[in-house]
């Protein structure tokens, strides 16, 4: 397939580009990145849009195997490429978990036909029990690109030492569920005088950042990669803050709904229930500005889709989770770069470049030679997130109804547009 995307205002900051262009992609691989280009195959005229190195989204369920009712391999990627995301890291609490060989191979063998690139990450322990270390070499030989429990946390710290040590041998992060189960006791949302107000059990800051500390300690003692999954308090990003100025190899990550939205917007709906929970509007702030000065190296989406029967249930007993592929782009168009608290520069780094660093994934931008794999975005773009137009199997997103700026039009893999949308 050939394609030429012309007058297209091209933003790459590791190929120091930003002006407006053509690029021309054939056999999956960009061929040329030029003014004047011309070819006899497909041309897509992209005036007025962006086009920008594939996103990357490094944390990510899609249920498969296990609970393909709430989400598939195919239907999460199809979401992922609406939302112009060209990669997925796919978490390991599967059912099976992601632990075995076997495992890795189904879900690779899974993600061929999808609309996306899948890159599995691995169980620290076996069946997420923490009892004993996963075969790290045999699932690294078949194919992971890290290693978590996510959803649990490792709270053997002899076990948590060994998966460090392993992980400085095989050069992959460790991305480890922080929390400490003793001080999150079963509760549902933050602790606070908005939980105390609604009856609900509360998890203090305590129980993300005591892990925190713990597994840095850890890495200063005993080596290791490290990166911290889905922070969501003003004390994990001065905790990660602190733990680069003193070089320890320390990444991390948060999502739009920590800067979005916080524990008083709760009001027992269901859809507002995750872990971290929602805190509170200091602690957006602090993300904001992790985000900002570089101390938070990714944006993810934390990607959590769960049937219907599972969150329409009261508070306490449902699941934690939302989904967010698809309104990950727009919801960080609409409060970061259009109020101009990160440019697009900034933005790529943090959901393209930053994930793929972390992960081990070659990115090379839109340069000449590299795997056409790109996003195409109106950044004007005025849009509402509706219900019947989300792609993903489950509903569960606390921003349907709400009119977000910027809309992915576009994205490409390996050459191949897995989503477009036609102009008005």
């Amino acid at each position: 397939m050939t394609c030429l995307i012309k007058n297209v205002t091209v933003v790459d900051p590791k190929n120091k580009i930003h002006g407006t262009m053509d690029v021309l992609v054939k056999d999956g691989k960009i061929a040329d990145v030029k003014k004047g280009l011309q070819t006899d195959g497909d041309v897509v005229e992209g005036k007025g849009r962006v086009l920008v190195p594939g996103l990357v989204d490094m944390h990510v369920h899609l249920r498969e195997p296990g609970c393909e009712g709430a989400e598939t391999i195919d239907s999460g990627c199809r979401a992922a490429a609406k939302g112009g995301f060209t990669g997925v890291a796919c978490m390991p609490n599967t059912t099976p978990p992601i632990d075995s060989a076997g495992t890795v191979r189904y879900i690779l063998e899974k993600a061929k036909s999808s609309a996306c690139r899948v890159f599995p990450v691995g169980t620290i322990s076996k069946e997420r029990a923490g009892k004993e270390l996963a075969p790290f070499g045999e699932l690294i030989e078949n194919g992971v690109y890290g290693f978590t429990d996510d959803g649990s946390g490792v709270m053997d710290s002899g076990l948590m030492r060994r998966a460090l040590e392993y992980s400085k041998m095989f050069n992959k992060a460790l991305m480890p569920h922080e929390e400490d189960e003793l001080l999150s006791a079963h509760g549902a949302m933050h602790e606070g005088g908005v939980s105390t107000r609604l009856g609900i059990p509360g998890i203090p800051r305590a129980a993300e950042e005591c892990m925190m500390e713990r597994d840095i300690r850890l890495v200063k003692c005993f080596g290791g990669r490290l990166h911290i999954t889905h922070v969501s308090t003003k004390g994990g990003v001065e905790i990660i803050r602190q733990a680069k100025a003193e070089g320890l190899p320390v990444t991390g990550e948060s999502a739009p709904h920590y800067w979005t939205l916080f524990d008083k917007d709760v009001n027992f709906n269901t859809n507002f229930k995750m872990y971290p929970p929602l805190r509170t509007p200091e602690d957006g702030e602090a993300i904001i500005e992790g985000l900002k000065d570089g101390t938070l190296d990714a944006i993810v989406t934390d990607h959590a889709p769960h049937a219907e029967a599972n969150k329409d249930v009261e508070y306490n007993v449902a699941a934690f989770g939302i989904i967010g592929l698809e309104t990950s782009l727009g919801l960080v168009l609409t409060t970061l770069y259009h109020k101009k608290i990160l440019d697009l520069e900034a933005i790529i780094e943090r959901m393209s470049y930053g994930p793929c660093r972390i992960l081990g994934v070659e990115n090379q931008g839109i340069a000449k030679g590299a795997d056409a794999h790109l996003t195409l975005i109106d950044l004007e773009k005025e849009w509402i997130v509706k219900k019947e137009e989300i792609v993903s199997k489950s509903k569960n997103s606390p921003f349907i109804g709400w009119s977000l700026k910027g809309q992915v039009v576009g994205t490409m893999v390996n050459g191949i547009w897995t989503y477009q949308i036609n102009d008005d």
